[in-house]
């Protein structure tokens, strides 16, 4: 049952050095990432295979300047549905392509989603589209210091 390893969500010393470099690099060739933890390429390679088998590695993606793309503007939108009006903004936001992340929050806003527009023309067509079903309040990004980026990786404490 070795392929369970990871159900109760602990990682060893090992996958976390291995997770912390494809989050440095998603690129990094399998000899190199073995190289690099001590291992052979195989034990890597099944390593890597198991992790993303238990949804810890949920995948590699590049990222794109959307300002390369021509969408110099980006905004955050909070938005509180009016009141029944919850499942169907949820719909309408991740229809809508220049939502590129939407998350569900607590407080007085029930969603906050980030948007990527070349206009701000564009953005005030955007917040159309959704203020029939809910009140918005919008930021329009000047700059990210801090980029997105994965968790901490840290050591963890073996269960109990």
């Amino acid at each position: 049952m070795k392929r369970l390893r990871y159900q109760d969500g602990t990682l060893d010393a090992t996958d976390l050095r291995i997770l912390g470099a494809l989050a440095e690099d998603a690129r990094i060739s399998v000899a190199e990432l073995a190289r690099s933890v001590g291992l052979s390429a195989p034990s890597v390679a099944e390593r890597i295979k198991r992790l993303e088998e238990a949804g810890v590695i949920g995948g590699y993606s590049a990222q794109i300047d959307p300002k390369a793309l021509g969408l110099p503007i980006a905004a955050w939108l909070r938005i509180r549905p009016i009141p029944g009006q919850l499942p169907r903004v949820a719909d309408l936001l991740r229809r809508l392509p220049e939502i590129v992340e939407c998350d569900r929050v607590t407080g007085e806003d029930c969603f906050i989603a980030r948007a990527h527009l070349a206009s701000v023309d564009d953005l005030e067509q955007l917040i159309d589209k959704i203020i029939p079903f809910a009140t918005t309040n919008t930021s329009i990004i000047q700059s990210s210091p801090v980029r997105r980026r994965p968790p901490p990786i840290i050591a963890q404490e073996p269960p109990s």
